[in-house]
């Protein structure tokens, strides 16, 4: 990651899958000679201005790349639920972070977190205020972008504030990384992470379903319009569980009052795994080339809790799912369990072994989808990003009907076996 030019040490990306662009580097060069720049595939990458580099090291140090961090095991794992159904429903992991936010900023803190921009992309925000929370909840399936959060993170560290950073885990590796130093008035949040889709196959997205909406024609290279950012979106939700519950979850865009839009309208409505969007992303189609090698979860990050989405509890616990959204919550460090018993939650003891086994966002190795190249490549020559992921996740009939079988057989040696 890190290579001399002239004598010089400067972050140099010589494998993608080292970097995950947590932006530690920019930050901490004190010259702002390093800038993060999309690639082909519009993820973004460190780079030096070499005539401006002072040799200084300081990109170096912070680097994930070089990190050989042992992992934490986690001291207490819980499902748990928001008292308040409302919160609950409008968020992830059993409504965890809103409440964690709303103890924090009760006492004069900070809140660092994911939001969308007017442009509707992810980046990193802070508030300190109540009313900032709600755009930080929910989950979005789009890597953020950080920004100069850990430098604004650092200086109300620095004030005595209490801060709250919550993140993917490689971004809170990031975050301990620029910082250097413990702080004990920093609380670290990471998630169960499946891996972060390219920003630039979201505008992508977005600007076809645009032009679908509004009957324009598609122009390749074109980015979303600002009329599109300002005005035709109102809310995104890619994970809505008022409609059909929290497992049958729905992705669903609403318009502003601007005509042809009425207030509040539904724009998009689609279950989940019907989502153009999602299906490529549940398909590990598009995900950052480090996600698919991640070294920043299950204890890497030292984030103080670990917040997920508790899948099957419906089996373990059947009387404690509501379908309106069960958490799954790790307990990493004392701090994190201290914090945590002043909150006001629905709780039920649970263990790291049972969690592995009903969560695969436990898992560290996420398969490269087979066509990833080949999508890719389409889109550079110009395929929309619909036709290019139903290309790539095209099956034929034959082989959908040999998995159907497989199915059938399955559930028959099932039922065999418990009788």
């Amino acid at each position: 990651m890190v290579y001399s030019v002239k004598n010089k040490r400067m972050i140099n990306i010589i494998d993608k899958k080292a970097c995950c662009g947590c932006s530690a580097c920019v930050q901490k060069c004190p010259k702002k000679c390093i800038v993060l720049k999309e690639d082909i595939e519009g993820f973004l990458y460190p780079e030096v201005n070499q005539a401006e580099c002072i040799d200084c090291g300081l990109c170096e140090k912070v680097c994930l790349s070089s990190d050989n961090i042992g992992k934490i095991q986690p001291e207490e794992v819980f499902a748990v639920k928001n008292l308040n159904d409302i919160e609950r429903l409008e968020s992830s992991s059993g409504g965890v972070f809103v409440a964690l936010a709303k103890f924090i900023i009760a006492r004069g803190g900070v809140v660092f977190g994911a939001v969308f921009n007017k442009h509707w992309e992810v980046i990193h925000e802070y508030t300190e205020t109540i009313e900032g929370i709600r755009p930080m909840m929910e989950s979005k399936y789009v890597q953020s972008q950080i920004g100069n959060s850990f430098q604004d993170a650092e200086k109300f560290l620095k004030a005595g504030r209490i801060v709250l950073f919550s993140g993917s885990p490689c971004q809170i590796t990031g975050l301990h990384n620029y910082l250097q130093k413990e702080y004990p008035n920093l609380l670290t949040v990471d998630f169960l992470c499946h891996g972060v889709p390219s920003p630039s196959l979201w505008r992508k997205y977005l600007n076809e379903l645009y032009c679908q909406l509004f009957r324009k024609k598609f122009k390749r290279g074109k980015e979303v319009s600002s009329f599109l950012a300002s005005s035709m979106i109102s809310r995104i939700s890619f994970r809505d569980k008022k409609f059909s519950g929290w497992k049958k979850f729905n992705f669903v865009i609403w318009g502003k009052s601007v005509p042809p839009i009425k207030e509040n309208k539904i724009l998009l409505f689609t279950k989940h795994y019907k989502n153009i969007f999602m299906r490529g992303f549940l398909a590990n189609l598009y995900l950052r080339p480090s996600c698919y090698h991640c070294k920043y979860k299950n204890g890497i990050s030292h984030s103080d809790l670990t917040i997920a989405d508790y899948w099957g509890i419906d089996k373990l616990m059947p009387d404690f799912d509501d379908d309106k959204g069960v958490g799954l919550l790790l307990l990493n460090t004392s701090k994190g369990k201290e914090i945590f018993d002043h909150l006001k939650m629905d709780v039920r003891q649970s263990s790291i072994e049972i969690a592995k086994q009903l969560n695969p966002g436990f898992k560290e190795v996420i398969p490269v989808h087979p066509k990833r190249n080949e999508f890719f490549r389409n889109i550079s020559m110009g395929k929309s990003f619909t036709e290019s992921v139903n290309l790539a996740l095209y099956i034929p009939v034959y082989k959908k009907a040999l998995n159907k079988i497989n199915r059938i057989v399955k559930k028959l040696l099932n039922k065999t076996v418990k009788v």
